[in-house]
């Protein structure tokens, strides 16, 4: 039977609608990888566009690096304003207003869901810290390698510290200036006490 020129029975036009449905089907047989109906791609290309337009398909990555309050490393919120510092960054606190600082595919494998610029690897490869406390004048990573040599490749002491070898485990090679003649040693010279101005 052809379909474009149905056969007449008794001079009446007839179409025999099993038949047109098994000869489409001859069309579509498990030999064929994809055999979709004109029906069926339009109502997948209205799904396509229907969750485009509602923004459910992936976006593309967004850099949420931004520099946060004294020129420390940051994590930028989704409204494109708030600058969270890195130490702020999955601390169980929302810093930002959906909460994007604080999301489990963020904060879920420390430091490993971390992006790399909030982190800073420690000279023991064993610790890590936020990338803001890096020169920050403190011993976070135990070992002085935030605050000393190549890997943190920090400044000289600022204006607010005193260059020496520090008494104290907290301090690397600066101690704050307001320690200064306090009347306590922080400084293995005691140059805290007697040469150093507050």
């Amino acid at each position: 039977m052809n379909k474009t020129h149905p056969q007449r029975n008794g001079g009446v036009a007839t179409f025999d609608s099993t038949k047109a449905f098994s000869e489409e089907r001859a069309r579509c047989q498990p030999s064929r990888r994809f055999c979709l109906s004109a029906a069926a791609f339009l109502v997948l290309a209205a799904a396509v566009a229907l969750a485009v337009a509602l923004g459910l398909l992936l976006h593309a990555p967004v850099n949420h690096f931004c520099t946060a309050s004294s020129n420390r490393t940051g994590f930028l919120c989704d409204n494109g304003v708030t600058c969270v510092p890195a130490s702020q960054v999955c601390d169980r606190v929302s810093n930002c207003k959906n909460g994007e600082d604080e999301q489990e595919k963020l904060c879920g494998d420390l430091p490993h869901s971390l992006p790399g610029y909030l982190v800073f690897h420690c000279s023991n490869p064993r610790y890590w810290i936020y990338a803001d406390q890096r020169c920050n004048g403190m011993n976070d990573c135990g070992d002085c390698s935030d605050e000393m040599g190549t890997l943190a490749a920090c400044p000289p002491c600022g204006l607010e510290w005193w260059s020496c070898s520090p008494v104290l485990y907290e301090y690397c090679s600066c101690v704050p200036r307001r320690l200064c003649r306090d009347g306590v040693q922080h400084c293995l010279s005691w140059s805290d006490e007697y040469i150093c101005r507050p």
